[in-house]
């Protein structure tokens, strides 16, 4: 079975290979962009990407949105983080921490998948933690040299794509995809 991910973000594609890659489940990436729209949740995002994919795309596939959502920051940047990321980076979001004792987290993946003539399946994942109070790490992407996962010692900048599907959102996410198809595989 063949699935296309539509991301242009390498890292993205490299964690998600990586786990379906286990269950023989080979991943093409569309890197070829789609608009995402503002709204006010991930769902609405994904679910507007996939029903623009759906006229580029004939394989079944599937796009991934997530977002960093600080406690102390009423839900900053939340699905506003890509753009805040682009903006401010990591440096950014420790700035606007400075002082802050409450450094609870939570990372939120939706991932929508889509086959020609079925509706979208949504699956979601969350990793709660805490923000640093500085950058650790140079592996992955994003906000993950300051993001530690609840009962980890490591940001997931400093984990490897194996390490840290153990614990992170679009580890969980994808994994509910995967168990979707390989449900509907053995069926």
């Amino acid at each position: 079975m063949e699935v296309v991910f539509a991301t242009q973000n390498n890292g993205k594609f490299r964690e998600a290979r990586e786990k379906f890659r286990r269950i023989g489940i080979e991943v093409k990436q569309y890197d070829k962009g789609y608009p995402e729209i503002q709204a006010d949740t991930l769902e609405e995002v994904a679910i507007y990407g996939i029903k623009y994919l759906s006229r580029k795309i004939d394989k079944p596939f599937f796009l991934e949105d997530a977002g960093l959502f600080i406690k102390s920051l009423n839900g900053f940047p939340g699905v506003y983080s890509a753009y805040v990321f682009k903006k401010i980076g990591c440096d950014g979001i420790l700035k606007l921490m400075e002082g802050v004792t409450d450094r609870e987290a939570m990372f939120k993946s939706v991932v929508a998948y889509k086959e020609r003539g079925k509706r979208v399946r949504i699956f979601v994942g969350e990793c709660k933690g805490r923000i640093s109070t500085e950058k650790r790490g140079s592996k992955g992407f994003g906000f993950d040299p300051i993001f530690y996962p609840e009962r980890a010692t490591k940001t997931f900048g400093e984990m490897d794509a194996s390490e840290k599907n153990m614990y992170s959102h679009r580890g969980k996410s994808i994994q509910m995809l995967i168990e979707y198809l390989t449900e509907k595989k053995n069926r």
